[in-house]
């Protein structure tokens, strides 16, 4: 089988990481992360199977499983069907899906014309679920 172009790193099921993870291409996390996440010019997904206790940053992040932890996003955060985000999100941008979980705060952040209004409150506080 031939390698695609653009295929994500990933983290199986059965592993778990305690502390640090960098990088700088896209990840997909279907095990169990405790520590921090941050791939900052890349694509970060939660797969359904994940259980992540950490705070984690990268340009987008894709929500399908389970994240205890803030979440910044320097474009996008996806929080799909069956995805559970217990934590504060920054981004420009906020997905939910219908079926979705979400606890926490929510900033969008002034990152494209998205973006809230000028004078419009910085910080929405509040739950979803």
């Amino acid at each position: 089988m031939a390698v695609v172009e653009g295929t994500a790193a990933s983290i199986g099921k059965s592993v778990e990481i305690r502390g640090e993870v960098k990088g700088s291409e896209d990840l997909l996390i279907d095990g169990r992360v405790e520590g921090t996440v941050t791939l900052t010019d890349s694509k970060l997904t939660i797969g359904p199977s994940a259980h992540v206790d950490a705070d984690v940053a990268a340009r987008d992040v894709v929500i399908l499983g389970v994240l205890n932890g803030n979440v910044t996003a320097s474009v996008r955060v996806e929080l799909r069907k069956g995805g559970n985000l217990t934590g504060n999100v920054r981004a420009a941008r906020l997905s939910i899906e219908e079926g979705a979980l979400l606890s926490g705060k929510v900033e969008l952040t002034q990152g494209d014309a998205g973006g809230p209004r000028p004078g419009a409150p910085a910080s929405q506080p509040g739950s979803i679920s």
